[in-house]
């Protein structure tokens, strides 16, 4: 019986150290982070030595190995304590795990140990200024040449850039729609890489976000990440686990924002009594509270099926990122509401949850596209009862 549950304790262990490293290395620089627009680089090399570089890449690559069960939890406490960081970090760990899952014995051998421990960082890059909710419709292109490929085109959005060491690219190899695209493993600083302004943002302002160049980038051949076509299918998988990611930062976010809610309410006095005492406010409260605990439900299933490979798998997260993102935003709103004129004010957190937050319902697909992921499996007769 000890043994069945050891793993348990040792996974409350690693949530209880990560809270920790949240609220002692993360929220006491978060504000500060967010006015300057300053990457936390020493921050996440030592989340780089908790494991949290590698959550989901196997210990023989130097990760964690761990499933999405336990990853949803992590990044909700990190997200307690910066959203922004928890959010970079859900980046990081996407393109992470690709390299460990797709790529040849050589990359796999050089690089996953230093983006595992957190030395260097990589970023994620889909996303063109004319494919965004329609990726597959990306026109970065990896032509043949030798015993390689160049890329030329163009990424935008792309989270971390000029900030991190490698770039996961989907580059297309064929003109066949999403079966002509493939992944590639690139050194962010290889000639013919080049950055566009840093983009100002209404949130996540601790991580850069740029567009990325690439003119007769070279890659050799070793660098590409599975097979040639199957690089969207990849991209598609990825996101899955992103938005789980996004989903369980929202929670965390929303969570942190109504712990500070409550303890506001309490202090504050109005009409000769604090206004926790006023039963509007507490009503607001209890639906803040319900709502959020729905959310983690949701999470917490969409993630259980994630590490089974429910057929269903797909939907699931995509009805979480969706549900989770709006729950979130709309809590956050509440507590700011609660905060009243100080809510809006950046000597609060209140605000900072709010824009950040906003950002979620955009991320990882927006959140029509939620719906239509969603729609279109309950709509197939194979996968619906998958859902039902």
């Amino acid at each position: 019986m000890k043994e069945e549950q050891q793993p348990d304790g040792q996974e409350q262990a690693l949530v209880e150290a990560v809270a920790r490293f949240a609220i002692g290395q993360l929220a006491p620089h978060a504000a500060a982070w967010d006015e300057s627009e300053t990457f936390p680089l020493p921050q996440l090399r030592q989340a780089g030595a908790l494991g949290l570089c590698g959550l989901f890449v196997s210990e023989d690559h130097g990760g964690l190995g761990i499933g999405r069960s336990l990853g949803v939890r992590l990044f909700e406490a990190l997200a307690e304590g910066c959203t922004s960081f928890a959010a970079f970090l859900s980046i990081h760990n996407m393109a992470t795990a690709m390299v460990a899952r797709f790529g040849g014995a050589v990359v796999r051998q050089q690089h996953l140990p230093e983006l595992t421990s957190g030395a260097k960082l990589a970023s994620y890059c889909l996303t063109e200024p004319e494919a965004g909710s329609d990726a597959a419709a990306l026109r970065t292109c990896a032509a043949r040449r030798d015993d390689g490929y160049v890329l030329d085109g163009a990424k935008a959005f792309i989270s971390g850039a000029g900030d991190t060491q490698w770039l996961v690219v989907m580059a297309r190899t064929a003109p066949v729609g999403s079966k002509g695209i493939s992944a590639f493993l690139v050194p962010a600083d290889h000639p013919g890489v080049s950055y566009g302004r840093r983009e100002r943002k209404l949130g996540w302002r601790s991580q850069a976000t740029r567009m990325v160049l690439f003119q007769e980038v070279f890659v050799p051949e070793d660098h590409r990440l599975g097979a040639e076509g199957q690089g969207f299918a990849m991209a598609l998988q990825a996101l899955d686990g992103g938005r789980l990611n996004i989903a369980a930062c929202s929670v965390g976010t929303a969570r942190a924002a109504l712990r500070e809610a409550i303890s506001y309410v309490k202090t504050r006095r109005q009409f000769g009594q604090s206004i926790s005492q006023f039963q509007a406010v507490q009503f607001r409260l209890a639906d803040m509270a319900t709502e959020l605990h729905a959310a983690r439900a949701l999470l917490d299933q969409a993630a259980r099926h994630y590490d089974a490979g429910h057929r269903a798998t797909r939907a699931f997260c995509a009805m979480a990122k969706r549900f989770c993102t709006d729950v979130a935003f709309a809590v956050a709103d509440g507590a700011l509401e609660l905060h009243g004129g100080y809510g809006v004010l950046g000597d609060y957190p209140a605000e900072r949850h709010l824009r950040d937050l906003r950002l979620h319902r955009l991320l990882e697909g927006t959140n029509d596209i939620m719906r239509l992921i969603t729609a279109r499996q309950l709509l197939d007769d194979h996968d619906m009862e998958g859902l039902l």
